[in-house]
């Protein structure tokens, strides 16, 4: 039995022997490492859409660089702390969840790859990301970027579609699009329509469905830049 289809994309589909021989005929060229979160997401939404969202879109961006990337465990826990009043929400603080990510980017570096995306999915990552990475490339020396997946997506595309105008917001009318186009099991329509918050109720699969496509397109492209040496993570001096 070979591997096929989406098990291709992932590094713990593979056994040992199969993920060697792909890495020494040197198949695999990118690494994505997706992180996100798992909280709350009003009432209509299920609290694992972060995380399902990034894994999503790693998989539609492995898709169309295949066979050159391979996708990582997702890092399904994030920084949630100004979440946690909502019970069921999990909170790394970000001195563990920074070190967990670093070793798991140590670890796919020490497996042969020197570009590595760590594509994010929740907000509260950011900052405590912004922070830390011009240490993680003075100590790996690689080309290793950090960017949200939404930064990637088409400012004339979302002004087109989205009614309200904005993006991501916390489980609004962007993430509830892409509930709907990619995962419509995890919307709770009865809720939507009973929450206090209606600006989900704004959001449509077709919408979500397009938003996805090219936010895809978008970061696809910038990964094939990184591959080919187009775009390079700066490593910051030593003073």
């Amino acid at each position: 039995m070979t591997l096929t289809g989406e098990d291709r994309l992932y590094v713990h589909k593979h056994t040992r022997r199969e993920f060697r021989e792909r890495m020494q005929a040197g198949e695999l060229k990118a690494c994505i490492i997706p992180v996100a979160a798992t909280e709350q997401h009003l009432e209509h939404l299920a609290m694992e859409h972060d995380w399902r969202s990034v894994n999503h879109m790693a998989v539609q961006i492995a898709s169309r660089l295949a066979p050159q990337v391979i996708i990582a465990p997702s890092m399904n826990i994030g920084i949630s702390e100004h979440h946690m009043r909502h019970i069921g929400t999990l909170s790394a603080l970000p001195g563990s969840w920074l070190g967990v990510l670093f070793d798991t980017i140590r670890s796919m570096n020490s497996a042969g790859f020197t570009n590595i995306l760590v594509l994010n999915g929740h907000g509260g990552n950011v900052a405590p990301c912004e922070g830390m990475w011009g240490q993680f490339l003075q100590r790996l020396e690689i080309n290793l970027q950090f960017h949200s997946y939404w930064d990637f997506t088409p400012k004339e595309v979302a002004d087109k579609h989205l009614t309200t105008g904005r993006w991501p917001g916390h489980a609004q009318e962007f993430e509830t699009a892409f509930a709907l186009a990619a995962f419509p099991e995890n919307v709770r329509h009865d809720a939507m329509q009973d929450q206090e918050d209606k600006e989900p109720l704004a959001a449509t699969a077709e919408v979500g469905q397009i938003l996805i496509d090219a936010t895809a397109d978008a970061v696809a492209a910038h990964l094939q830049d990184m591959i080919d040496g187009k775009s390079v993570a700066e490593v910051p001096a030593f003073h």
